[in-house]
């Protein structure tokens, strides 16, 4: 059990714009939290009181520079948000946990009391009273203590949140910043300014999900988090065996994270199979666009991570089909996300008259947007972690020895992780419960046997 004993407002530390921000691409966001934990081993400067006071100032000092985390969200006409850089401020949070140590905490499974070390975020109250940036000091009896960091998905996206973090750590450690960390763009309209009033793609990440076909195969709809592994010699095996089949037009091999989210995409389709072959399935994922823009987007603070969606496939397709064939599929959604991509994407965006709609469609099963009873999911959402400068976060006491989801709060979405020590990879990934056993076994099944034609079901 985990007990909050103080809470803090921080406001910047300077004075700050009073600004309003809008950006197309943060339309599409959800104004929940993304939950973001980072433990760190017992350090002989695990002081409280200490501490605490050096995430006060200099949080404050970060909020100077990322004045907008400082400021709230509110709903204009249509259900947009706007961001208003009002220096409200932030929360930090200081807890205890009595009643378990970290080694407790085995792997960190986003659930149970693990999600109790992020800070709790009430919706029940009006969106402009809601703090963007929330954050909780957990102390435990070992001397071993947590980050839960609490970000507004409709404000920041996460690079630019590994940017904040590594910015207010260098602040904590009194290390003087370059210019790059001092002045990161803000500016909302250096992304907007790309639009293209005529759409030149098919947005399919925006339409509709697919209905799911058939029994759900359990009697109750929970969904249960699990983190599976995988050892840099797995991962090297599968991307070994899919790139010697590789059928891109490209010349580049499939990377890693393409070959990951196939992998996952065909398992979970596996476990999800309740005899309906023609059950239609797509794989969603993120793309960040700084790179991807001419001129690149450089030190932008906001929201530049897009949606992309594969052709829909069946369960039949993903179950037969060689692996490569899947691992394709979503390389070429990746691939698709070019800057016309971006640009007709947020002329679209522009156009919708219902927002919440279209974060519905994206973002189903969450369940702030879901307009309609739960009934199954026959797709996945998989976010890449991968390559996340996370060991950057230290505030003084060591770098984190682990970085993850604190929780997850929707069935069908796989966060793909890189181990601590470098050995592989980890994905949290949050299923239905009566599908989950099945998904793992799949998962750690003979990694030759998965190159094999399977037989049909």
């Amino acid at each position: 059990m985990v007990s909050v004993q103080s809470r803090y407002t921080v406001l910047p530390s300077e004075s700050t714009p009073n600004q309003k921000l809008f950006s197309l691409c943060e339309q599409i966001k959800l104004r929940t939290h993304a939950p973001l934990l980072y433990v760190y081993k017992p350090h002989p400067h695990h002081d409280a009181s200490t501490m605490v006071n050096i995430l006060r100032h200099s949080l404050g000092q970060a909020l100077t520079i990322y004045y907008p985390l400082a400021g709230r969200l509110s709903s204009t006409q249509g259900g947009r948000w706007e961001l208003h850089c009002n220096a409200k401020g932030a929360q930090l949070l200081e807890a205890v946990c009595e009643a378990s140590n970290l080694d407790d905490l085995g792997d960190f499974v986003p659930t149970g009391l693990v999600s109790q070390l992020i800070p709790n975020i009430d919706y029940n109250v009006p969106i402009e009273d809601t703090p963007l940036l929330a954050v909780q000091l957990t102390r435990f009896p070992c001397g071993g203590v947590t980050m839960g960091v609490a970000l507004c998905r409709g404000a920041i996206d996460g690079t630019a949140t590994m940017r904040f973090m590594t910015t207010w750590a260098k602040l904590a450690r009194k290390e003087i910043l370059d210019q790059v960390e001092k002045k990161p763009l803000h500016d909302r309209n250096l992304l907007n300014s790309y639009k293209l009033n005529s759409g030149l793609h098919d947005h399919t990440e925006f339409n509709p999900p697919h209905p799911w076909l058939g029994p759900l195969g359990g009697k109750h709809t929970e969904f249960v988090v699990e983190i599976v592994k995988l050892t840099d010699e797995q991962v090297k095996k599968l991307k070994h065996n899919v790139n010697k089949k590789n059928i891109s037009s490209t010349r580049r091999g499939y990377s890693t994270f393409e070959v990951v989210a196939g992998y996952l995409w065909r398992c979970v389709s596996k476990a999800r199979y309740v005899g309906n072959s023609e059950q239609p399935t797509r794989l969603s994922t993120l793309v960040n666009c700084r790179n991807r823009m001419k001129p690149t987007l450089s030190g932008y603070a906001g929201n530049a991570a897009f949606p992309t969606v594969t052709r829909t496939c069946s369960f039949g397709e993903i179950m037969h089909e060689p692996l490569s064939y899947v691992v394709d599929n979503v390389s070429v959604a990746i691939e698709r996300v070019t800057r016309e991509y971006v640009a007709s994407a947020l002329g679209y965006i522009e156009k919708v008259k219902d927002m919440d709609l279209v974060r519905y469609n994206f973002h189903y099963p969450a369940p702030s947007v879901r307009r309609v009873p739960y009934k199954g999911n026959p797709d996945l959402f998989v976010v890449s972690w991968m390559n996340f400068p996370y060991k950057d976060a230290d505030f003084g006491w060591g770098k984190p020895l682990y970085f993850g989801p604190g929780f997850m709060d929707s069935e069908g979405k796989a966060f793909v992780m890189n181990k601590v020590g470098g050995d592989g990879i980890l994905v949290a990934i949050s299923l239905e419960g009566s599908h989950m056993d099945a998904f793992k076994g799949f998962f750690y099944a003979d990694f030759d046997e998965e190159f094999l034609p399977v037989s049909k079901l």
